[in-house]
């Protein structure tokens, strides 16, 4: 029993000097450990102690640290056992992801974005339990799914609800391309300076939640101009305020474009020839306005004291604009980690008198019961002991209910993919907001095409998604190919099979769009900024544009194993990363063959299209009803 003891002792001495000797190589881990849930940040990951139960060092804004148990975050993401087979499909993938972070490596928010799932997850299953005791009849225990659907629009009118100088507008399932906020108000007070801000959710732990854009109109200047300006920005804990673009800009040449439209529109701060007629006050008129007042030449701002301003910020496919009285005036790329589907909230503060606030174009699914097309928008059985031809994994986000709808009734309805020759799921990460959970959960069990992701859905993860589709298309399914594409992209899947089969290649194949001697982005306000520290090559290997690539099942599968074996290398950029990894593969011996198609096209829909991107749902319908009457690819306008 001694003997037994004095050896617990020195195995005891001896994990304690590993981990100081973690602790010296790694100061930051000299701090006790906390919650799991009690910091975030989104820096890269320092791995202090290697194991079956790895720990992992998160620095945090405040240059304290956390360290983080793998195996017990991990164990918060298990599937619980009374699940039923049917609520099972949407974990298929679930099983093999749940060690992501063990090899993550390179992707920034990794660690945070599986502990908010943790938060998400337990949330999801406590409500689906409780709406298993409403169903068994015990419904004080329980809040009706359909009365928390999400809204189409929000809307505020009644002036008593709008409180002075700080109104708050909830917006229940976050924001998605073609969403929009609509502000009517009269810029008044002493100053008139007022903002607009859309908050995100706040992370667990903190008091204060990200902005995901700040607007800001400062009617009589600042400190750097005494002309009018709008200052457009975003803050969160882990970066503080980001860079400030201000409108007009101190520097006109750097006006970039977010979704091919100025940062800053070129008439604001021009010279304003147009002298204002009506000015909206119950006691002032265009006659009133003195003759010099009518033609003193002024520079052109968008918003004046005294006078109703209709303000409408738009989510687009790259940023935020605003329009202004029917005039774009402002653009504002999306940041990294501040992403549209984070909003939960609209706040207006500041010396403006407000007529009414309306947020459309919300993210909503659709009832099923009210759904005509049902059984045929659901999927079809994956064939039994049988390959499939292709698989194709889509990408999409949590709340984006109407793009899969929009997908479900056109490119999934050819008959190659109803008799499952082709197989179709989407890949989706948690999200923040619960409900939108909830209807996900729902869409999952109802149509059978939705895999969920054990991690919180960022967009510097999406690379995670890359290897789940490789593992679906090897290990849940077999298919001879696997392809990845968007919920925006519209798939010519006839003409997909048929131009597969005339490469004749069915190992080593890399098919798609391929760019070759491209050059990493090394522009920090880039949403596709790469470091030298990321890729410190010159150039990157050819690779296979995101909308629509193929793999042969061959590099799907040893993409899976090799992420298995915790030798994939991790990149931020899904479909570079891709074109890495089969670069690997060919420097190993792999006979690698690079086909590139022109008529997948990345930037919208030209005629004689394979895969049309960016299109939105009215869109898709579009295309697939030209090609019921016509049988040609043809644009949507032509």
């Amino acid at each position: 029993m001694k003997k037994l003891s004095g050896g617990l002792i020195l195995v005891s001495l001896f994990v304690l000097l590993l981990l100081r000797y973690g602790m010296v190589e790694n100061p930051l881990a000299e701090m006790s450990l906390p919650s799991l849930f009690s910091r975030n940040n989104s820096q890269h990951l320092h791995w202090v102690a290697a194991g079956v139960d790895e720990l992992v060092v998160v620095p945090n804004p405040k240059n304290e640290s956390e360290i983080i148990s793998i195996g017990s975050l991990m164990s918060h993401l298990s599937i619980p056992l009374n699940l039923s087979a049917e609520e099972l499909l949407s974990l298929q993938t679930w099983k093999h992801m749940v060690h992501l972070v063990n090899h993550s490596e390179g992707l920034t928010q990794a660690v945070e974005a599986v502990k908010e799932a943790v938060t998400a997850w337990e949330g999801l299953m406590s409500s689906i339990e409780d709406e298993r005791l409403a169903r068994s009849g015990n419904r004080s225990k329980s809040k009706r799914l359909k009365e928390k659907q999400c809204p189409y629009s929000v809307i505020k009118m009644n002036a008593s609800e709008f409180s002075v100088g700080d109104f708050r507008l909830k917006i229940p399932c976050g924001l998605v391309q073609g969403s929009s906020l609509t502000v009517i108000g009269t810029p008044q007070g002493i100053l008139g300076n007022f903002k607009i801000d859309l908050m995100g959710t706040a992370l667990p732990g903190e008091q204060d939640p990200p902005i995901i854009l700040h607007y800001n109109v400062r009617l009589l200047g600042d400190k750097i101009t005494e002309n009018p300006v709008i200052v457009q920005n975003t803050w969160a804990l882990a970066n503080d305020w980001g860079p400030e673009e201000r409108c007009p800009s101190p520097d006109p040449d750097n006006n970039k474009k977010v979704d091919d439209l100025d940062q800053c529109s070129e008439v604001v701060g021009g010279d304003d020839k147009q002298s204002f007629t009506s000015k909206l006050s119950s006691h002032t008129s265009a006659k009133n306005l003195s003759k010099d007042e009518g033609i003193k030449p002024r520079r052109y701002f968008p918003f004046k004291q005294g006078y109703l301003a209709i303000s409408t910020l738009r989510i687009g496919t790259e940023g935020i604009q605003m329009s202004v009285n029917g005039k774009h005036i402002t653009s504002f790329a999306f940041r990294e980690a501040l992403e549209p589907w984070l909003v939960n909230e609209a706040r207006i503060l500041g010396d403006i008198k407000l007529l009414s606030v309306l947020a459309s174009g919300l993210p909503t699914s659709e009832d099923s019961e009210h759904v005509t097309d049902l059984e045929l928008l659901k999927s079809a059985p994956l064939p039994i002991h049988k390959d499939v031809d292709l698989f194709i994994g889509v990408f999409s986000t949590a709340n984006n209910f109407k793009q899969r709808m929009a997908v479900r009734r056109t490119w999934m309805q050819y008959p190659a993919v109803r008799s499952g020759i082709v197989a179709v799921r989407f890949f989706v990460g948690l999200h923040k907001n619960q409900l939108v959970n909830e209807e996900l959960w729902n869409e999952a069990g109802t149509y059978g095409d939705i895999q969920l992701m054990p991690f919180v859905d960022y967009y510097s993860l999406i690379t995670w998604k890359t290897v789940a589709i490789c593992i679906y298309g090897t290990n849940i399914v077999s298919a001879k190919y696997v392809m990845k594409t968007d919920d925006d992209a519209f798939v010519r899947i006839d003409e997909m099979l048929s131009s597969l089969n005339r490469t004749i290649v069915t190992h080593g194949l890399l098919y798609g769009r391929i760019s070759n001697d491209d050059l990493p982005n090394r522009n920090p306000d880039s949403k596709w900024y790469i470091s030298p520290e990321e890729w410190p090559g010159q150039s990157y290997p050819p690779w296979a544009h995101g909308p629509g690539y193929v793999v042969s099942k061959d590099i799907a599968n040893a993409v899976y194993m090799q992420h298995k074996r915790g030798r994939l290398k991790m990149f931020k950029l899904e479909d570079v990363a891709m074109g890495i990894w089969t670069d690997d593969m060919k420097k190993r011996g792999m006979d690698v063959k690079y086909v590139n198609d022109d008529r997948i096209h990345i930037g919208g829909c030209e005629e004689g299209y394979l895969v049309a991107h960016y299109q939105q749902p009215r869109e898709m319908l579009c295309l697939w009803q030209k090609l019921q009457e016509t049988n040609q690819p043809r644009c949507c306008g032509e």
